[in-house]
Order: C-alpha cells, then sequence, then structure tokens
C-alpha cells in the first residue's frame, strides 16, 4: 500500500533535519512506519495475501536495519525518532 504524495511530504516535512532533507534515516523510518501501518490494516482485512505479508515484513526489517544505524551513531536523534513515533525500544 503506497502512499500518497501529500502523505509522503508531510512526513518528510515533519522529520527533516534542515530543508530539503529527504533521505535522512528517520525520515526513511518515519516513511516506512507509516508504510507498515497501511499494510497491516491491510493485512487484518486479507489475511490470505501472502506477497503483501513478505513485503510488510521486508519492510519491517528495513526499518529495524536503519533503526539499529541511528542507535550506533546518533543515540540522540534515535531517541527523539522513537519517541515521536511512539515505537517501543
Amino acid at each position: 500500500m503506497a502512499l500518497s504524495k501529500d502523505e509522503k511530504k508531510d512526513i518528510i516535512e515533519k522529520f527533516a533535519q534542515v530543508k530539503g532533507d529527504t533521505g535522512s534515516p528517520e525520515i526513511q523510518v518515519a516513511l516506512l512506519s507509516a508504510e507498515i501501518a497501511k499494510l497491516q490494516s491491510h493485512l487484518s482485512e486479507n489475511k490470505h495475501d501472502y506477497p503483501g505479508k513478505k513485503g510488510l515484513l521486508t519492510k519491517i526489517a528495513k526499518r529495524r536495519r536503519l533503526l539499529r544505524y541511528l542507535s550506533q551513531h546518533e543515540l540522540d536523534r534515535y531517541k527523539e525518532l522513537i519517541k515521536k513515533l511512539g515505537l517501543k525500544k
């Protein structure tokens, strides 16, 4: 379930470190979290969508790797991001 351009734009504006920032780990994690939430709601209704489930697991793994990177290199930014997104860590 892809995010619309407006949803992506809002997330990018909210989590950008500086103006024009589109690739920081915070933005990537926030975008993945929004996509994961959409996929979870889709899969709750469509239990037999196995390719969708594989896509969900792939996105979760990518988000986990980005969070691990951020926690090892910038602990303060990691803690702030976890708090903003409401993730358990």
